[in-house]
């Protein structure tokens, strides 16, 4: 039988069992539905192409009560209506043929939920081709890992309105939990999830190369073990910066290579990949004119440390003399805590600008103090912090600037000093801090009355006559440069 044939009988009397499914059972997919299957209520569908998974799935897991099935049609037909399936395969052609198979078995006000790390414009693609169908299409973020999809993710789910009555109490059953709320929200409309878990990965990158960072200062100034630096993260975890990303830093950091006794770490090839999401953050912010400094010297961090090549014909390029010095570790320490905690503030900051624009710009109602809601458990970047940022968006649904909140003021307020030390430091000693050292620059810039982009656009003006405005005057104007150089009023063309 087709995939796309009708049922045959045995299917049919079967039943319609399942009030959710999930296609495609690589760890992800597995684990999601045995989290579904978990949670009273739920009977879980299940189909994957290769069925020797299916069939290992439903063998192992015995007491989830899994419905499995060997083709679309019988899958479809497993499915109580609205029939709903969550699609958990790779990104890119693979999804869209999972799309079109159900789109072939399903019906008329059934769902279609893509959980994988989709493009967002990719998605708002698929939800208006399969909208034309009269079939739901949602895209939703899910973040946490393999662990999260077990025990509890962040779900950033998008979509129409109509799905999320069906599809809102099963995600909040499955999702995590923080402080009593279940780490879910309907983020707006078609791509808006996906956006959203894209803004969220790229604040990932960011968070993990400051602490990167931190560590690689710490051990140059301090000469510490990377199991007494784990002992430093930890003490850190139990206060501001407690978080998912400081948590793990420290179990990273205590592993001991089985095979040569080392530190892992120390044996740990230091080439960093990325699966795109970041950049795509990075890539997206620049044509949403919104600056995600740490963000994106993350990711070019990332594409730096993966081309060896380059480093090993630039080790002798000239340097300075002196190496990192620390007279008082305790003091330095609490400096790169401070700095930490400062560049970790900016990169949430720049992400909830990005969304903010994204929003903007595709018509999307999206509630930025329910978005750090969702992310306080389940997910990668989940944080102590998060509350302020949703009590700052509370007080101030249109805050223009997240930093300027009163909580941040204070922060900043403790940290700055120490972070200018940090950064300087590691400037005057060779050692490479770029994250920490652009969301500082990011810093001063909002702070600064004055810019240097005035020059940038005389510049502008000078060769390619793309006019500027005046502070003492209403208006645009262009300098006549190959002329008698007298001003004139122009069309604007910033």
């Amino acid at each position: 039988m087709s995939e796309t044939a009708a049922p045959h009988a045995s299917d049919i009397q079967a039943g319609a069992r399942a009030n959710i499914g999930v296609v495609g059972l690589a760890v992800m997919g597995s684990n999601l539905a045995r989290n579904l299957a978990s949670r009273e209520g739920n009977t879980v569908a299940i189909f994957n192409r290769s069925h020797e998974k299916t069939e290992h799935l439903v063998a192992t897991h015995p007491e989830a009560g899994f419905v499995p099935s060997t083709s679309y049609a019988e899958f479809a037909a497993s499915l109580q209506r609205p029939r709903t399936a969550i699609i958990m395969v790779k990104a890119g052609a693979p999804t869209d043929a999972v799309i079109d198979s159900l789109v072939a078995v399903f019906e008329p006000g059934d769902i279609i939920v893509d959980g994988g790390n989709a493009l967002f414009t990719d998605t708002i693609r698929r939800e208006r081709a399969v909208r034309a169908t009269g079939i739901n299409f949602v895209g939703a973020g899910i973040s946490g890992g393999e662990e999260g999809a077990l025990l509890g993710p962040s779900i950033m789910p998008g979509g129409s309105d109509e799905s999320w009555v069906t599809l809102g109490p099963i995600l909040r059953s499955i999702a995590a939990v923080a402080e009593g709320e279940p780490c879910v929200t309907h983020v707006g409309h078609d791509g808006s999830g996906h956006f959203v878990k894209m803004i969220h990965n790229g604040i990932e990158y960011a968070d993990m190369q400051l602490i990167s960072e931190a560590y690689d200062l710490i051990r140059h100034g301090t000469g510490k073990t990377p199991a007494q630096i784990a002992d430093i993260f930890s003490e850190w975890n139990r206060g501001e910066l407690e978080s998912y990303l400081i948590e793990i830093t420290a179990e990273v950091l205590r592993q001991i290579d089985a095979r040569t006794g080392a530190p892992l770490i120390d044996v740990i090839l230091d080439e960093a990949g990325s699966k795109g999401t970041g950049v795509w953050t990075v890539q997206n912010a620049l044509a949403l004119g919104v600056p995600v400094s740490g963000i994106a010297e993350a990711v070019f961090a990332r594409s730096l440390s993966s081309h060896p090549e380059q480093r090993l014909v630039s080790g002798n390029l000239p340097g300075p003399q002196q190496t990192l010095t620390v007279p008082d570790e305790a003091a330095f320490i609490e400096d790169v805590r401070l700095a930490l905690y400062a560049s970790k503030i900016v990169a949430y900051s720049q992400g909830f600008d990005a969304i903010r624009a994204g929003a903007m710009e595709y018509n999307w109602t999206i509630d930025l103090g329910a978005i750090a809601k969702i992310w306080r458990g389940g997910c990668i970047i989940r944080a102590q912090f998060l509350n302020r940022i949703a009590d700052a968006y509370a007080a101030e649904p249109d805050m223009p600037v997240l930093l300027t909140a009163p909580y941040f003021v204070e922060a900043f307020g403790r940290a700055q000093a120490g972070w200018r030390r940090v950064a300087s430091a590691a400037a005057g000693s060779g050692i490479p801090a770029p994250a920490f050292s652009s969301s500082l620059s990011y810093y001063d810039g909002l702070r600064a009355d004055r810019l240097p982009a005035a020059l940038v656009q005389g510049q502008r003006d000078f060769f390619g006559a793309h006019t500027y405005r005046r502070r003492d005057m209403a208006g645009t104007f262009h300098t006549l440069w190959s002329g008698d150089r007298s001003e004139i009023e122009a069309d604007d063309t910033h």
